[in-house]
């Protein structure tokens, strides 16, 4: 007898839907799985049996078949445990095969029959509704994260022997009504704000700027000056999540792992801050069953590198794709998956190895060749990817202890939301979210320059000598610049203020 459940794996960040077809035939005992199981599908044959027998059910004596079809997709993972159970279940006769349809199952058991939480349970959910199947069946502790997909009714279970009971009609399974970003209320108030800043007026002004063209940005100071404190504030003054947005945000981290029972979808940009000892693999993603790295991680939010020039030279170089495209490739023998990786790249670093070349009150004790060497770990052709440099002085203690107003980060939310209402208007129909995407074709044409702007920019690029792509990218940022006034126009004072965040083209020169 041949029982057909449908299930999902995950390729990417998107499902695959995957029929578990189960056989029983009269021959020697035998339990084989086909169709390119990984090894964490092979062993479910354990678990799957000592679940049903610890359940209070008979396991078969004769010879199982299961097959995951389609057989030229590799499964992986321990979602399939739930549907070859139910399968056999099925195929056994215990549970009728009518009952089954229009249900998706997906779950790792244990040994005892209780259901576990599973990875990626939202891309899985999706594809339910995608392919127009009503009802998803899934662990408990996944039933939240499911519950995000709408026009689909999620059931939960804990064991399964509740699962035998709801498709006998003999009970009911439990419920997870249906969430979505507007019943999800407000992100959790944010741990820093902009006002807890004194002083930085310029770093402030400068973040605003980002966040407003989605602008990658480098701040080079001495240790203490705030950097990190700026950077972990840059979120909060971001537009919040729309509901697109946050789903794709949540597919990455459910996939990874990183998503709590508690968690259905994730309000707030994420803010990822890596070790500059990472791996390659770490940061852009990898492993012999891809998984998504920083980059990935940080979608749709900011991911900030502390002391750049640390970092591995080959590892800062992988960051030129993610940058340009958005998006990160990883190549197999056999297939290639895409990681989205739209990100702001907020990177920190000191002005020399000791940190305090051009302060005023400590003394550097590093020669020129040090600092020139220091510097120059980081390439030309990723720091030309980083449309705003700023140098960020030491605060001095009178500012700290000064009691003065300084804007929240509520305020300056405002203005950035109204520059990006102004961008996505701008770009409607295009493929283009931010000015920070802008193509040199959309440059030429939103970027319009009258005499005495276009004549402050040529004697700049002129005098530092800048390329090309820093040229467009000073464009770029003098149209953000423009937005955040609501100027449709592109004046003198926009260029001058965009040049002033070239600070490492202009110090080149030690």
């Amino acid at each position: 007898m041949i029982a057909r459940i449908p299930t999902a794996t995950v390729y990417g960040i998107d499902g695959i839907k995957i029929d578990v077809e189960v056989d029983i035939a009269y021959g020697l005992p035998a339990f084989n799985i086909v169709g390119l199981p990984e090894a964490s599908v092979k062993e479910s044959k354990e678990r799957v049996r000592s679940a049903i027998r610890n359940a209070g059910f008979e396991f078969p004596g004769d010879r199982i078949t299961i097959n995951l079809a389609p057989a030229d997709v590799r499964k992986e993972g321990s979602s399939f445990d739930l549907p070859i159970a139910v399968g056999i279940l099925a195929a056994m006769g215990v549970l009728k095969k009518d009952t089954l349809e229009d249900h998706l199952i997906a779950g790792e058991l244990s040994l005892d029959g209780s259901i576990k939480p599973v990875r990626g349970i939202l891309p899985v959910a999706l594809l339910t509704r995608q392919e127009g199947i009503g009802t998803i069946v899934v662990p408990v502790g996944n039933g939240r994260e499911a519950s995000v997909v709408r026009d689909i009714a999620v059931l939960g279970a804990d064991h399964l022997l509740e699962i035998f009971h709801y498709f006998k009609g003999e009970g009911s399974l439990i419920p997870f009504p249906g969430l979505d970003h507007g019943t999800q209320g407000a992100a959790a108030p944010d741990d820093v704000d902009f006002s807890d800043i004194r002083d930085q007026g310029l770093a402030k002004r400068a973040l605003e700027v980002s966040a407003a063209g989605g602008h990658n940005i480098i701040m080079v100071g001495p240790p203490g000056s705030g950097k990190t404190m700026l950077s972990r504030c840059l979120p909060t003054i971001m537009p919040q999540l729309g509901y697109a947005e946050a789903v794709e945000t949540t597919k990455i981290h459910s996939i990874a792992g990183l998503l709590g029972p508690d968690r259905a979808l994730i309000m707030r940009r994420p803010f990822r801050s890596p070790h500059h000892s990472i791996s390659d693999a770490g940061l852009i993603g990898g492993g012999h069953v891809p998984r998504p790295g920083e980059v990935s991680l940080a979608h749709n939010g900011v991911l900030f590198l502390d002391e750049f020039p640390e970092f591995r030279r080959h590892v800062l170089d992988a960051l030129r794709q993610p940058l340009e495209d958005g998006d990160v490739t990883i190549s197999r023998v056999n297939h290639a998956i895409t990681f989205p990786a739209r990100f702001m790249l907020v990177a920190a670093m000191n002005p020399c190895p000791c940190g305090y070349f051009g302060d005023p009150k400590r003394a550097c004790t590093c020669t020129g060749a040090q600092i020139y060497k220091y510097r120059s770990r980081i390439s030309g052709p990723l720091l030309d990817r980083i449309d705003i440099h700023i140098e960020v002085p030491p605060v001095k203690i009178s500012d700290l202890s000064r009691d003065r107003y300084e804007e929240p980060s509520a305020i300056i939310r405002e203005r950035v939301a109204g520059a990006r209402t102004i961008q996505r208007d701008r770009f409607n129909g295009r493929n283009i979210h931010a000015n920070a995407q802008m193509s040199a074709r959309v440059i030429r044409k939103y970027c319009l320059l009258d005499t005495s702007a276009r004549t402050m920019l040529e004697a700049a690029v002129e005098k530092w000598a800048l390329s090309p792509r820093a040229y467009h990218r000073i464009l770029k940022v003098a149209r953000t610049i423009a937005d955040l006034e609501a100027s449709e126009a592109i004046a003198e004072n926009h260029i001058a203020e965009a040049i002033r965040y070239r600070a490492l083209d202009k110090r080149l020169t030690i």
